[in-house]
C-alpha cells in the first residue's frame, strides 16, 4: 500500500509541475526537481533510487520513442557531427575532466575521477527542450542534440564501466577497454535490430492471418524496448544502444503502413502519455534524492584536503566551467571542419561564437547522470571502501542542478536571433506527395465505383457519389499544380484560410453536439461517436 501511495504522489507531482511551470514560467525540469525535494522535506520519505531498476523502467521506453520519432533524414545528414559529439566529445571529456578532478581533489583516485567524468559526459536533451521552450531551439540544432543524446548515454556509461573496473581491480588495458566498448556497441545495436524485426514480422503475420487487435498492437510496442534492453543486457551488451536501435528500426518497419489507422492514432496517444509521465518522474525522483545528498555535505568535505564546506561549491562550479569549456572547444572544432566545411567552391559559413555557446550550454546533465553515479560500487576488489564515493555522488548532483540553472538563465538569451544553415524546405515534396496521393485516390474511387455499380439497377447513383468524392481530390490537385511566384503565396494563404475556417466549423459542430447530448436530445453513445468523428477531422488541421 505504501508503494502505491508513493507512486500516486509522484504522478500528482508530475501533473502539478506542468501547472506550476506555466504559471511561474520556470523551466519544467527545475520545477519538478523542486517539487521532488519539497515532498521529501514535508513527508520525510523518499523513493529509494535503485539504479538498475531506474535504468530498466525509464531508459528503454524513452530512448526507444526518441529513436522512433527522430527525423532519420536529419540524423543521416548530420551523422558526422553527431558521431563526433556522441563518441569523440565523450572520450575528450572523460580524459580532460578526469585529470582536472584528480588535480583539484587528490583524495579522489584517478580511476574514480575518470568514472565521475564519464557519467557527467552524457547530455539530457529533454531538459534542454524544456528550458528552451520560451525561445525554441532551431530544428537543425535540436536534431543534432537529440541525435547526440541517443548515443552518448551508452558511450558515457561504457566509459564509466571501464573506469570502475580499473578502480576496483587496479588494472587497466587499452586493448581490453576497446574490445569491451566494441562488443557493447556492436552487439547492442545488433540485438535491437534483430528483436524489432523479429517482433514486427511475427505480429504482421498474425495480423494478416487472424486480424489486428488494436490493444495488443499497442502493448507489443510498449514491451518491445524492454525486450531489446533485457536481451542485450543478458549477453553483456549495451541495453541502451539496443533500445535506441530498436526505436530506429521500428520507424523503418512502420513505413510499410501495415498497421490499422486506429492502431496508429491510439498508439501515438499512449506513447505521448508514457513519454510525458516518464520524463516527469525522472526529474521528480531526482529532486527527491537531493536533500539527502546535500545533507551529507559536511561529511563529504572531510574526505578532501579542504575542510571548509564552501569548497564543495568551488568544485562544482569548476567542473561545470570545465565541462562547458571542453564542449566549447570540441563543438567549435566540429562545426568548423564538419558542419560548415567547404562544399565545392562556395565559402563555408562563419562559425559564430553564439552558436558554439548555445551548443556548449545545451549540454546540461539530468537524472541519468545521478542514477549512473549511484552505480559506483561501495567496495574495491580487496574489500576496502571505495574512496571518495560519496564525494563523487555529491559533485554529480551539484553539477546537475547548476547546469540546469545556468542553461535556464543563459540559453533563452543566446537563442534570440541565432542562425544556422537553413533547413531544406519540404513544401515542394509535400505538394508532390499530396498530388500523387490524390491521383491514386481518384483512380481507386473510379475503379471501385465501376465494380460496385456492375449489375446494379441504379448505376447512376454510384457514378454521382464517386464524382462528388473525386471533385475533392481534383481541387487538391489543381491548387498544387502549375502555380509559381505570387500564385504559390496565394495558394499557401488560401490553405491557411481554409484551415482556420475548417477549425471554426469543427469547433461549432462539437459545441452543438455537446449541447444536444447535455439536453439528452441524443443518446450518449451516439454523441460520443459523432464527437470522435469531429475530433479525428480536427487532427488534420492542428
Amino acid at each position: 500500500m505504501h508503494l502505491i501511495e508513493t507512486i500516486l504522489f509522484l504522478l500528482l507531482a508530475v501533473v502539478l509541475s506542468g501547472w506550476v511551470a506555466r504559471i511561474t514560467r520556470i523551466a519544467l525540469p527545475l520545477v519538478q526537481i523542486a517539487l521532488g525535494a519539497g515532498v521529501v522535506m514535508i513527508t520525510g520519505e523518499a523513493v529509494d533510487l535503485r539504479p538498475d531498476i531506474f535504468f530498466l523502467l525509464f531508459l528503454p521506453p524513452l530512448l526507444f520513442v526518441d529513436g522512433w520519432r527522430i527525423p532519420k533524414e536529419a540524423l543521416f545528414r548530420d551523422r558526422v557531427v553527431i558521431l563526433e559529439l556522441a563518441l569523440g566529445l565523450v572520450v575528450f571529456t572523460v580524459v580532460g575532466l578526469g585529470f582536472l578532478i584528480h588535480w583539484m581533489i587528490p583524495a579522489m583516485p584517478l580511476a574514480v575521477a575518470f568514472a565521475l567524468a564519464a557519467i557527467l559526459s552524457p547530455t539530457d536533451p529533454i531538459a534542454v527542450s524544456a528550458i528552451a521552450s520560451r525561445s525554441p531551439i532551431p530544428k537543425r540544432l535540436m536534431h543534432i542534440l537529440e541525435g547526440e543524446s541517443l548515443l552518448n548515454d551508452a558511450t558515457g556509461l561504457t566509459c564509466m564501466r571501464i573506469a570502475v573496473i580499473a578502480a576496483t581491480t587496479g588494472a587497466f588495458s587499452l586493448t581490453n577497454a576497446f574490445g569491451t566498448f566494441a562488443w557493447l556497441a556492436l552487439a547492442g545495436v545488433a540485438v535491437g535490430i534483430v528483436i524489432t524485426l523479429a517482433i514486427g514480422l511475427l505480429k504482421s503475420w498474425i495480423s494478416r492471418r487472424w486480424g489486428e487487435d488494436v490493444g495488443g498492437q499497442i502493448l507489443i510496442s510498449l514491451l518491445m524496448p524492454f525486450a531489446a534492453y533485457l536481451a542485450a543486457e543478458t549477453i553483456h551488451a549495451s541495453g541502451i544502444l539496443a533500445a535506441v536501435a530498436a526505436g530506429v528500426t521500428m520507424s523503418f518497419t512502420e513505413r510499410q503502413g501495415s498497421a490499422m489507422a486506429a492502431t496508429r492514432i491510439r498508439r501515438a496517444v499512449v506513447w505521448d502519455t508514457v513519454q510525458f509521465v516518464a520524463n516527469g518522474l525522472i526529474f521528480v525522483i531526482l529532486g527527491e534524492q537531493m536533500p539527502s545528498i546535500m545533507a551529507r555535505a559536511a561529511e563529504v568535505i572531510q574526505t578532501t584536503q579542504h575542510k571548509e564546506i564552501w569548497w564543495l561549491a568551488v568544485y562544482v562550479f569548476a567542473i561545470v566551467a570545465a565541462l562547458a569549456a571542453l564542449r566549447f572547444v570540441w563543438v567549435w572544432t566540429s562545426l568548423k571542419f564538419t558542419l560548415f566545411r567547404r562544399r565545392g567552391k562556395s565559402a563555408p559559413p562563419k562559425v559564430g561564437w553564439r552558436l558554439v555557446a548555445v551548443m556548449s550550454l545545451a549540454g546540461v546533465r539530468g537524472a541519468i547522470t545521478l542514477a549512473g553515479i549511484l552505480t559506483l560500487p561501495f567496495v574495491l576488489g580487496d574489500g576496502s571502501p571505495m574512496p571518495a564515493r560519496n564525494l563523487a555522488i555529491f559533485l554529480a548532483a551539484g553539477v546537475i542542478v547548476v547546469s540546469l540553472v545556468l542553461a535556464t538563465v543563459a540559453l533563452p538569451r543566446l537563442l534570440k536571433g541565432i542562425e544556422l544553415p537553413p533547413e531544406p524546405s519540404h513544401l515542394e515534396e509535400e505538394d508532390r506527395s499530396r498530388i500523387a496521393a490524390a491521383s491514386a485516390a481518384m483512380r481507386a474511387i473510379e475503379d471501385t465505383q465501376h465494380a460496385m455499380a456492375e449489375g446494379k439497377s441504379n448505376p447512376d447513383l454510384y457514378a454521382e457519389t464517386a464524382a462528388r468524392l473525386m471533385e475533392i481530390y481534383r481541387h487538391r490537385i489543381e491548387t498544387r499544380t502549375h502555380v509559381e511566384g505570387d500564385d504559390v503565396t496565394l495558394a499557401r494563404q488560401a490553405d491557411e484560410i481554409e484551415r482556420h475556417l475548417r477549425l471554426a466549423g469543427l469547433a461549432a459542430e462539437r459545441a452543438e453536439l455537446v449541447r444536444l447530448g447535455r439536453m439528452r436530445l441524443v443518446d450518449e453513445e451516439t454523441t460520443r461517436k459523432l464527437i470522435r468523428e469531429v475530433d479525428l477531422q480536427e487532427l488534420r488541421y492542428v
